[in-house]
């Protein structure tokens, strides 16, 4: 992609809110918003037409609501990486579009800085969670039915090294490759390494579910 301007579709309903994101996305010279939809059966349409490399979905669209079209939209727009918007009243709707291989979460208030490296790191491969959202989506995954889930997850967990689980637990913090190299004292492409190799050890599709499998396992 080097070289190449970041393609984006913006899916929403409300026609403010595309515009406001357009206008915050244009500004940065390596991002061009490709194509709008205003439910989700356009964004699923709009991804493969316009080959997006990211896609910003909201979740509550008519014809089709954002949860419904991210699976069609992996299928339509396979090399298309996932954003959810959403709002702090949809958190248990965020973790089943995570879980389903969204590339992370943005709230609608989001400051426009942080959508910005939000596309950004979207864009590079990386998972992006909204760091406030992330702590009230965290919070659910420890109540109820979620015990049975964090048991399977230290069952799956054990099969890594000891270095891979210490990789594992900062991403589940979140962090970027540079970020947890700093942390790890590890060259970023170490880190790479190791993420690649902790993804298909768990048979993760990306770095959210195996951040939020190593929230699950404790880690």
């Amino acid at each position: 992609m080097a070289g190449q301007p970041i393609r984006v579709v913006i899916a929403d309903d409300e026609p403010l809110i595309r515009a406001g994101i357009r206008m915050i996305l244009i500004s940065d010279p390596e991002i061009e918003v490709v194509g709008e939809a205003a439910d989700g059966r356009a964004a699923v349409e709009a991804a493969r037409t316009h080959a997006a490399d990211v896609v910003l979905l909201d979740i509550q669209m008519p014809v089709l609501d954002g949860l419904s079209a991210l699976p069609e939209l992996r299928r339509a727009a396979p090399a298309a990486r996932v954003i959810v918007l959403t709002t702090f009243g949809e958190r248990e709707n965020v973790l089943r579009a995570l879980e389903h291989g969204g590339a992370g979460f943005l709230l609608k208030d989001t400051a426009p800085a942080e959508l910005i490296r939000a596309v950004r790191a979207a864009a590079a491969g990386d998972a992006y969670l909204s760091p406030a959202a992330t702590r009230h989506v965290v919070e659910r995954l420890a109540t109820g039915r979620e015990a049975a889930r964090s048991e399977q997850a230290r069952v799956r967990v054990a099969a890594l090294s000891d270095k891979e689980r210490e990789v594992l637990a900062v991403l589940g913090e979140g962090l970027s490759n540079a970020d947890a190299g700093r942390r790890l004292h590890m060259s970023e492409a170490t880190v790479k390494t190791y993420v690649s190799r902790i993804l298909a050890k768990l048979d993760c599709e990306n770095r959210v579910q195996a951040a939020l499998l190593a929230r699950d396992a404790g880690l």
